[in-house]
């Protein structure tokens, strides 16, 4: 790997109505894994820039919805072209401002590009027309495009998640500014930037910025007519009090304090432990919809933490560019302390905490946002890394004898597992869980089904992305009534 202050800066424009716009200001983008590396620099747009480009998305709006779906999806496909030949440059850059492995960024890529292919997928189904017979009138039942659209995305998963709403929003023909995370912004600029110039001016524009500059201008402003946010449960709260002025729709996709539940006749084979493993402590715990708390049925809670003990050990922190890292640190120092934060609430409670990893060759982990991986041994149900979303690389294991009042209990629903061999019994348990999806045998996005709609219940979100559910959210019912 070549040595970090020898990395060049890199430095992205905003984006918008077809063309680059400098800004007076910049966001300085830092590498998570020392803490002082400077990784490039970002555009930092004004209240009036944030409002050029809802008005450039305004302006395009009526020709772009005037296109049949099919049109849009084949743009759309057809804007895609060069991300695969730059998908390592652009992993790279997102390694360096997020601090995941780079495995993961690439798999990052490859899953935008693979959502807006699904999204066209459906292009035949979004102009479905739904006829109702007379008497007492013959009724037309249609779905139009909302108009322009705000985006806001995280630093954990910024292109997966982007294209978890992007793409549904513009085939189902409305037109978007996207505002990239200020703490990773670069990556996502650098793709979304690919596609929006090969579509017309002003359908697809990219601002980035401080919150508190451009927050009020890409949500409150009256020519917005939806604003999706995947973000914190607070984050979600400030989003809607600041549509609420105008009645601008929102979509949250909140967080999630995932319980898993692990029955007495679970293979807890090398393929099922890896598959809780991974659903855990991919991107080093800083995925929504991670396992966040596993109940284990007491004859079987021994073998749950030997065999995650046996994989944590084989866990190496350093650079997510080093090739012999399998674990990055944490995004921000304020989410280290967090998790440093409960995990010392954890061993006050009499809760054993394990840790696990080591140091890659070469690595100071004294340095950025390193923290080891833990395990939290029979925590008590009200200690704080049980009931609050970790979004860090530690799991409470709670041993159980009737687990789903305790996995339903609480303030998220997200997501959710069962782990057992009798898939009749899975289904009857999930069908009890208050989550938004629901795992069985696994955990995390590696396997969810694309196809399929998603999101939270309680205050984990509303609303839907992905599936023609997730293009329906960005559409109006519109109905045309005409004499029998």
């Amino acid at each position: 790997m070549m040595p970090l202050d020898q990395l060049p800066e890199i430095k992205t424009d905003l984006f918008i109505d077809g063309e680059s716009r400098t800004a007076d200001d910049t966001l300085r983008v830092i590498d998570p894994a020392d803490g002082v590396s400077v990784v490039g620099y970002a555009a930092a747009a004004g209240a009036e820039q944030a409002s050029d480009a809802v008005a450039a998305a305004d302006r395009a709006f009526p020709a772009w919805a005037a296109r049949t779906p099919r049109e849009r999806a084949g743009l759309l496909i057809a804007a895609l072209a060069p991300l695969e030949a730059d998908r390592p440059v652009a992993a790279e850059i997102l390694t360096r401002e997020n601090g995941k492995i780079r495995m993961e960024s690439v798999i990052d890529c490859i899953v935008f590009e693979k959502r807006f292919r699904l999204a066209a997928e459906l292009a035949d189904q979004v102009g479905h027309v739904t006829r109702l017979a007379a008497p007492p009138v013959r009724t037309e039942i249609s779905y139009l495009p909302l108009g322009v659209v705000t985006i806001i995305v995280p630093f954990n998963w910024p292109l997966a998640i982007l294209a978890a709403s992007l793409p549904q929003a513009l085939l189902a023909g409305n037109t978007v500014v996207v505002k990239p995370p200020p703490t990773t912004p670069l990556a996502a600029v650098h793709v979304v930037r690919q596609v929006a110039q090969a579509l017309p001016p002003g359908v697809l524009n990219v601002v980035t910025g401080a919150d508190d500059e451009i927050g009020a201008a890409l949500i409150e402003d009256a020519r917005v007519r939806k604003v999706c946010f995947t973000g914190s449960v607070a984050g979600g709260r400030r989003i809607m009090s600041m549509a609420a002025p105008s009645l601008t729709r929102v979509a949250l996709e909140l967080g999630g304090n995932d319980p898993g539940i692990v029955l007495a006749d679970a293979d807890l084979g090398p393929e099922p432990m890896r598959r809780l493993f991974s659903g855990t402590f991919d991107s080093t715990g800083q995925i929504c919809m991670a396992l966040k708390r596993l109940y284990v049925h007491r004859s079987r809670y021994d073998e749950v933490v030997e065999g995650l003990s046996a994989l944590l050990e084989t866990t190496r922190l350093g650079h997510g560019l080093d090739e012999q890292v399998t674990m990055g640190p944490l995004h921000s120092p304020r989410q280290l302390d967090y998790v440093r934060e409960l995990l010392a609430q954890a061993r006050d409670s009499g809760a054993e905490v394990r840790e696990f990893g080591e140091a890659a060759d070469g690595a100071d982990l004294t340095r950025g946002n390193f923290i080891r991986p833990s395990l939290v041994l029979d925590p008590p149900g009200d200690a704080r890394v049980v009931t609050e979303e970790q979004f860090g690389p530690t799991l409470p294991i709670l041993p159980f004898d009737d687990a789903v009042a305790r996995a339903d209990d609480g303030w998220s629903g997200l997501c959710s597992s069962v782990w057992t061999s009798d898939l009749d019994r899975a289904a009857a348990l999930a069908a009890r869980l208050r989550t938004g999806y629901t795992f069985v045998n696994a955990h995390g996005a590696g396997h969810l089904d694309e196809r399929a709609p998603f999101g939270g219940f309680n205050q984990s979100g509303m609303g839907r992305e992905m599936g023609i559910e997730g293009i329906r959210e960005f559409m109006d019912t519109h109905s045309v009534g005409f004499p029998a």
